[in-house]
């Protein structure tokens, strides 16, 4: 931390080290599991087994949309006069490129709609059955190889993208998780710590 002294008093200045980017983890970024499975609490604790990796994440990397949104009350003559919060969605956005992960096929068209494996020959049903809610949890790394943990107790599949196959460009699902509140009312928690 950078400090400077101005008449006295000791004031943070600005620090270039605070400013990163955020790299997925070796090993894995994405993963997920059913509601109700242990999370994890902190940056590095290792995941319970029940979380399943969902490998290779499309360069655009994973994208939050959390902010709120309101609606202002005006008074007779046009002044507003109260500002209220009605909603603040949780949403994160991400591409999944491992297409022929059945993992990744059961996050994208529901558990039960997936089965069998590449040897044997899988079989994916499209349908309009409701997502079931899931628990996730995104890693990564940042500078100064602080490692992220963004856990998220309970978010289904609210929105796949167009699935494009073509020759030029790898095929993906564009997938949307919309969060939801826990007991403790909250939609995500996000660890940091320094790692090793």
């Amino acid at each position: 931390m950078t400090l400077c002294i101005i008449d006295g008093k000791e004031i943070k200045m600005p620090n270039v080290e605070n400013v990163t980017t955020g790299k997925p983890k070796v090993g894995g970024a994405v993963y997920r599991a059913p509601v109700g499975t242990t999370l994890p609490t902190d940056a590095t604790t290792a995941l319970n087994e029940a979380f399943k990796e969902l490998g290779y994440v499309s360069e655009d990397g994973l994208v939050n949309s959390n902010s709120p949104e309101s609606d202002d009350v005006k008074s007779w003559g046009g002044d507003v006069v109260l500002n209220m919060q009605t909603d603040k969605p949780d949403k994160m956005k991400f591409t999944l490129i491992e297409v022929l992960n059945t993992e990744v096929l059961k996050a994208v068209y529901g558990d039960d709609n997936v089965e069998g494996d590449l040897d044997k020959g899988i079989t994916v049903k499209a349908n309009a059955k409701d997502q079931e809610e899931a628990s996730w949890v995104f890693e990564m790394i940042l500078r100064g190889k602080v490692l992220k943990r963004i856990v998220i107790p309970r978010a289904k599949v609210t929105e796949v993208g167009d699935i494009s196959y073509k020759d030029d460009d790898a095929v993906g699902y564009e997938t949307t998780i919309s969060c939801t509140p826990d007991k403790d009312a909250n939609t995500h928690y996000e660890y940091m710590k320094k790692g090793a």
